[in-house]
């Protein structure tokens, strides 16, 4: 672009500060003008709405518990007998949206193995959303009445080599954060697995275990 010679130049960027200047004689001392000391809203209604009062999603649980310290000890010899209690928590990404502990344990021929889960959304919207899309994914269950918001459990029965390993899911809902529960177990003596009952009674009494911990900002 050609340069311009510098008195053009010079109108051109004050013509807009003339064109304010003149702008602003005819609001303050024009026929259209305000009374001294009254200020009109630019809506010309009322105040203009500040930054504190748009809505915010509100997040009921702001991190996850200690996921070691969700289930009792009682429960863990229960579950997962000869397991140590103090559990292991595996590696993670971000500590302040997702943790998780496992005990697993092999006591005569009788395997044993828990996974609890905390998950923490952003608001109770994409709790929902993801709790759906998990329990879409592991059909044949069912509702678990008074856990959370909502829970689902499953049981699922696999073979591989002629054992039997029978395995648990319990997913709830809980405000804007997810507790997902896995319980399963092996008998590699008779190569059968535990029944279905006792699978699923164990994987929802650690779930009520973990949503207690995770209600009570453990």
């Amino acid at each position: 672009m050609r340069t311009l010679p510098l008195p053009l130049t010079l109108t051109a960027r004050l013509l807009p500060v003339a064109l304010l200047a003149i702008t602003g004689w005819a609001w303050t001392s024009g026929p259209g003008a305000s009374p001294a000391g009254h200020t009109e809203s630019p809506s010309g209604g009322g105040a203009t709405p500040s930054a504190s009062a748009t809505a915010v999603a509100v997040q009921t649980h702001r991190k996850p518990p200690e996921p070691c310290d969700s289930i009792s000890d009682k429960t863990l010899k229960s579950l997962v007998p000869g397991a140590k209690t103090a559990g292991k928590e595996l590696a993670s990404t971000d500590k302040s949206v997702r943790r998780t502990c496992s005990w697993n344990a092999l006591k005569g021929y009788d395997y044993r193995w828990l996974d609890v889960t905390f998950e923490i959304k952003d608001d109770d919207a994409a709790a929902e959303k993801a709790y759906k899309d998990r329990i879409a994914e592991k059909s044949g269950g069912g509702a678990v009445p008074g856990l959370g918001d909502t829970a689902y459990s499953v049981v699922n029965l696999t073979t591989e080599d002629k054992q039997e390993t029978r395995e648990g899911v319990v997913i709830a809902r809980a405000s804007n954060a997810l507790v997902i529960v896995t319980y399963n177990g092996s008998d590699f003596e008779t190569k059968k697995a535990p029944s279905t009952d006792e699978i699923n009674k164990g994987a929802i009494k650690a779930a009520k275990e973990a949503v207690a911990a995770l209600e009570d900002g453990q």
